[in-house]
């Protein structure tokens, strides 16, 4: 009986006629195309990016807007073709300056913060707009540019001054994050000193005005005792910027359960960050682990250099895990099921941490972080939320209850010397 050609034969023949095997087909990702068609019809508005200050301490041209050039790759997370393949429809810019400064006082570098930020948003006419409504936000995503808000980060910069609050509102703030680190006169930051168990009734004050002028009211950094006090004379809703879920890590960055469901009384929604020490509990266990360990380097080691060197030693033999894609979008559901789909958002803090989550590394991945939410059975309806109509609709509610306020209270003059009761600061 005669056999036909063997296996290897006509293996052989095949691969002479076919010196490269042809690819395999990789099958296309219909929830990330879904995704991505979903956030070219409603606008992605992400609550927090920190590019103007990385803009600031850049390494090769500090300050110098035209230096950093957006139309090419940035050496962080954003720059233009990154926003345009992550579908950013709309980003709050933060207008950050640290609590710990203390040569010439907040307002000078606050100033220089809103000019960067300012003078980036007019270098590219064609791309970016700033938006100073939620009619701005809509009017400039159906004319395809990214609108630009602007949200100070840290109320220290108002130095317990209401004018100064009114003069940055003026030049576009639209949020305004109570503290960042450092506990102020008025209210306590979630990392420091609870010296006043929530606000003091100056800070209250604060928030009376900022509803009247139409800035939301940020929470992100301020310590439970601050929520609750907001969230008691609020007459507006309120934002999370950019904070998680503190029933899944437990970081005193994160919001408490508590707090999440009294957002639907207020109207007011948490913006999910993709910070990784807020979203893993691993990350953060490393974090808490390292943080000692810096400070004991500190402590021990008096020459800077010796002190780096060390430190980078010991991050080699003790390399910190990654945060995931799935774990953000764990906080996004944690965030659904206690507070509603109607008070959920989103708030990367990119350009404001070092590295995003493994598929979240910068701002061309937004997508991404939507196809996972269709793969767990989220509806258009409730994405298109989540993306950005939510935040319209709470800037809406502020710009209405401003409107109201305006019509029956003056701007207030009220001064922290004579709602608590301390004594004017020396001139210097």
């Amino acid at each position: 009986m005669k056999l036909g050609p063997s296996t290897a034969t006509l293996a052989a023949a095949f691969l002479a006629f076919n010196p490269s095997p042809m690819p395999a087909q990789t099958s296309p990702d219909r929830a990330l195309e879904h995704a991505r068609k979903l956030l070219r019809s409603s606008p992605l508005i992400d609550g927090h990016n920190d590019l103007p200050w990385e803009i600031r301490v850049s390494k090769t041209a500090p300050r110098d807007v035209a230096a950093y050039d957006l139309r090419q790759r940035s050496p962080k997370h954003t720059d233009l073709a990154r926003l345009e393949e992550g579908e950013v429809g709309a980003q709050f810019w933060s207008i950050y300056i640290p609590g710990e400064i203390k040569d010439s006082g907040y307002a000078r570098v606050q100033l220089e913060q809103f000019d960067i930020a300012r003078r980036m948003i007019a270098s590219y006419p064609d791309r970016l707009a700033l938006a100073l409504t939620a009619d701005d936000i809509e009017r400039d995503f159906k004319r395809g540019r990214l609108a630009s808000l602007l949200g100070m980060e840290g109320g220290h910069a108002i130095e317990n001054s209401l004018g100064a609050l009114r003069s940055y509102y003026a030049l576009g703030a639209r949020y305004m994050t109570l503290t960042h680190n450092v506990t102020l006169d008025w209210a306590d930051a979630a990392l420091d000193s609870a010296r006043h168990g929530g606000l003091t009734e100056f800070g209250r004050e604060v928030v009376r005005e900022m509803n009247r002028l139409g800035m939301l009211v940020d929470l992100s950094h301020v310590s439970p005792g601050v929520m609750s006090d907001v969230l008691d004379v609020a007459e507006a809703p309120v934002i999370f910027s950019h904070s998680a879920a503190r029933a899944l890590v437990e970081h005193p960055r994160n919001v408490p359960d508590s707090i999440l469901a009294r957002l639907p009384r207020n109207g007011g929604l948490v913006m999910v960050t993709f910070v990784p020490a807020f979203v893993s509990r691993d990350v953060a266990a490393w974090e808490a682990v390292a943080d000692s360990e810096r400070q004991q380097l500190k402590a021990a080691v008096t020459d800077t250099a010796e002190e780096e060197r060390q430190w980078e030693t010991w991050k080699t033999a003790h390399p910190g895990p990654v945060a995931t894609l799935a774990q953000v979008a764990d906080h996004v559901e944690h965030a659904r099921a206690i507070a509603g789909v109607d008070h959920v958002g989103i708030g990367s803090d990119f350009d404001g941490i070092e590295a995003g989550p493994v598929g979240l590394e910068d701002t061309s991945k937004f997508p991404q972080l939507f196809a996972e939410l269709i793969r767990r059975g989220w509806t258009d309806g409730d994405l298109k939320k989540l993306a950005g109509g939510n935040l319209l609709r709470v800037l809406r509610q502020a710009e209405a209850t401003a409107a109201r306020l305006q019509r029956t209270r003056p701007p207030s003059t009220r001064t922290i010397e004579e709602l608590d009761g301390q004594q004017p600061r020396p001139a210097t």
